[in-house]
């Protein structure tokens, strides 16, 4: 972070100290946190009301734990007035201080380069990508897992410095309008387009409303700003149309003629992706071979949108290609493949779901099971709306076309077991993800090739975090019993 004054935070934040007298006001601020647990010494705690918890009520411990003071909405009481920041809304007074942070930093380092991106999915493996290809190019700034909402995003753009000479940020958007905000906050230099799919349709309301929303990406770009388009996507490869005067750098995994493209995908039996690159890119032309270290054939995708920023940046491609291959996955539950007890393979994809998503994880599994029993444990795809039923029910047909064996349906809709029984799979019913560990564990059988996926909201991800434990213990029980 930039250094900055708790009186300076104060105003760029459009706040004002409860009490400017005091000294503390001229306190040096290290980072900005939203966290209690995060906090460092020199830190400002962003006291935030959420729907489980309320920041204010850890003022008095986080100053405790070394905070240089506290961004809040009412006073606190038994805390000094000179360490309170009175906002009217911390959200909105991050979002202004991180506006004014980028801004001054800018105007510093005039060779900083903000890249932003966007997608329904593949933004959190792309940001990874890009956080360990781009390296190259000095100090890269990536945030960890999903800072990508109104929250997250000022946040990460709060941690750059004079030294950070690449800043990733992640947006994500739940409505229309959501992009709007966050580009002003921080408008890209390079914006990178990945997808348009069915997820959060019921905040959306329609596909097109997610076309839309993700194309305020673009729009909201710098004017002079790089836009890189998925152009497999059909909606966006039409926000071509958005980008004005802007250059657009277009990838293709299916073959387009696009800036970047790929040739000759094919997949081992763990799953991961070999293909070669071809570029255009001004200044960077040519062809290189890929092994990617992720895994999944969609993977494809995501590195072809990390390449083309990395080509434009100027990263050479050679580099870009062994960046790739040593690129190992960044962010928890997401394409993890492990070995457990027993010859038992998990693929731990928990962290979120759509069906563009879940299609792609048991496609995966299938090509990682070939030869073996696949077991699917699927919970529910939240923010559908009234696609829910339509969608569960495909992927429980999709489940049986990748040739499952067993799904363990986690409180998803009815449709989607319904759909893979009347296809010929065994389902499992639960009611929880507790319930869904009971269910599966006696079920499972040494070798068996297991895929974990369902919505963040969910909650699935505890049980692929437990899985291990339980089936070690399963292992144990049964030695205990010959």
């Amino acid at each position: 972070m930039i250094a900055m004054t708790l009186a300076e935070v104060a105003r760029a934040a459009g706040g004002r100290l409860a009490d400017p007298a005091d000294p503390a006001a001229e306190a040096t601020v290290a980072a900005v946190v939203s966290d209690s647990r995060a906090v460092t010494p020199g830190a400002l705690f962003a006291a935030i009301t959420g729907a489980r918890s309320d920041g204010h009520d850890f003022v008095p411990s986080v100053l405790e734990a070394g905070a240089v003071g506290a961004m809040v909405t009412r006073e606190v009481p038994g805390v000094p007035a000179g360490r309170q920041i009175l906002v009217a809304d911390v959200t909105v007074a991050l979002g202004a201080l991180a506006r004014h942070a980028l801004t001054e930093l800018r105007r510093r380092r005039p060779d900083l380069r903000v890249v932003g991106l966007t997608g329904s999915y593949g933004k959190t493996t792309t940001k990874d990508l890009l956080a360990q290809i781009l390296q190259p190019l000095g100090t890269v700034l990536a945030p960890a897992g999903s800072f990508n909402s109104e929250v997250g995003l000022p946040l990460t753009v709060l941690r750059a410095d004079t030294k950070t000479d690449v800043l990733v940020l992640e947006m994500g958007a739940d409505a229309v309008g959501d992009l709007t905000y966050l580009t002003s906050i921080a408008p890209p230099d390079v914006a990178i387009e990945l997808a348009v799919g069915a997820a959060h349709l019921q905040g959306f309301g329609s596909i097109e409303n997610v076309a839309i929303a993700k194309g305020e990406l673009i729009s909201g770009s710098l004017p002079d700003a790089v836009c890189v388009l998925n152009i497999d996507d059909p909606r966006v490869a039409a926000m071509s149309e958005l980008a004005g005067g802007r250059e657009v750098l277009t990838f293709s995994r299916a073959g387009a003629q696009a800036t970047v493209r790929a040739a000759d995908i094919s997949a081992g039996p763990d799953g991961r992706a070999n293909f070669r690159i071809l570029s255009s890119v001004p200044g960077a032309s040519g062809e290189a071979a890929v092994e990617l270290a992720l895994t999944g054939e969609h993977q494809v995708g995501n590195a072809l949108a990390a390449a083309t920023v990395a080509l434009h940046l100027g990263v050479p491609l050679p580099a870009v290609a062994t960046g790739l291959a040593l690129a190992e996955p960044a962010s928890p539950h997401r394409m993890a493949v492990g070995e457990l007890d027993g010859g038992i393979t998990l693929i731990d994809d928990s962290y979120n779901a759509n069906p563009t998503a879940v299609r792609a994880a048991l496609a995966t599994m299938a090509r990682i099971g070939a030869g073996r029993r696949t077991v699917a444990v699927l919970a529910e795809m939240l923010e559908l709306g009234e696609a829910s039923a339509a969608e569960h029910a495909s992927i429980g047909a999709e489940a049986a076309r990748t040739g499952v064996d067993l799904l363990v349906s986690v409180a998803a809709p009815a449709e989607l077991g319904a759909a893979a029984e009347l296809a010929g799979v065994s389902v499992l019913r639960a009611s929880s993800v507790e319930h869904a560990g009971e269910l599966l564990v006696p079920h499972l059988q040494d070798g068996d090739v297991v895929l974990v996926k369902g919505s963040l909201g969910t909650g699935v991800w505890r049980l692929a975090d437990r899985l291990p434990g339980l089936v070690a213990e399963r292992a144990t029980q049964a030695g205990d019993q010959r």
